[in-house]
């Protein structure tokens, strides 16, 4: 079964979301991300996706209360990421209480460094961040494509034994314009051990159907909810 993994985008302590990663195409939804992990928990969502995009920008978390508030008054399992750019930061983000941390920039720049985390933690708590625009992995917060081929990154880190992988297309992120979908089948086919969750232009219930037909890990809803093209409840089927 597919998991679906409603995220919360984090700026200031509010749930917020962006357009393409972008800072200037920012809307606030809720000035309470606790009230809306609860949402999300009371029509059985087990899952939450947990951006620091405060953090992301000081290359350190900030919203580590937010974090430790939620994983304190909910049974969900959350995956945290957003400046976890050291073994400190972490730490950090486990003690506040997430299940699973997600290694987004620096699994481009410093590959050594996460895998060392992949052997002290173990693949199952250290998700690679995989953000793309076209076949490329995309840097430098998204406004960059790189020459390193999206699936060639996938497969250097399934050699290294990492599993899980959240799969970003950023030119569809916020656009309400339908996922990556033969992307994400093309990995699929190519590196059947790859966990891949993708995440990115989800919009329907149509496309949480083809995207669990092709048989990725999990899928990540973010403005969809908010602005109201999926709801919460036609959710449950996929839960249950």
């Amino acid at each position: 079964m597919m998991e679906i993994i409603p995220a919360i985008d984090l700026i200031g302590g509010q749930c917020v979301r962006l357009t393409e990663g972008d800072f200037d195409q920012q809307t606030t939804y809720d000035s309470n991300p606790l009230e809306v992990a609860k949402r999300f928990e009371a029509h059985g969502i087990k899952r939450l996706h947990l951006v620091d995009l405060d953090g992301a920008r000081a290359r350190k978390p900030v919203n580590l209360p937010v974090l430790e508030t939620i994983a304190s008054n909910t049974g969900l399992t959350i995956d945290f990421g957003g400046g976890l750019q050291s073994e400190e930061a972490i730490k950090q983000a486990f003690d506040a209480g997430a299940a699973q941390v997600t290694a987004g920039s620096i699994a481009v720049r410093e590959p050594e460094t996460v895998k060392s985390w992949l052997q002290l933690y173990g693949a199952d708590k250290i998700i690679i961040g995989a953000d793309f625009k076209g076949k490329n992995i995309a840097i430098s917060a998204w406004t960059e494509e790189s020459s390193y081929a999206l699936q060639d990154f996938i497969s250097d880190y399934v050699q290294t034994g990492a599993k899980l992988f959240i799969c970003t297309d950023v030119s569809k992120d916020g656009k309400l314009q339908g996922p990556a979908t033969e992307t994400y089948q093309l990995l699929r086919q190519l590196l059947p051990e790859a966990g891949v969750i993708a995440s990115g232009g989800v919009t329907t219930i149509a496309d949480l159907e083809a995207l669990q037909d092709i048989g990725v890990k999990g899928a990540i809803i973010g403005k969809a909810i908010y602005e109201g093209t999926i709801e919460l409840k036609d959710l449950e089927r996929f839960v249950c």
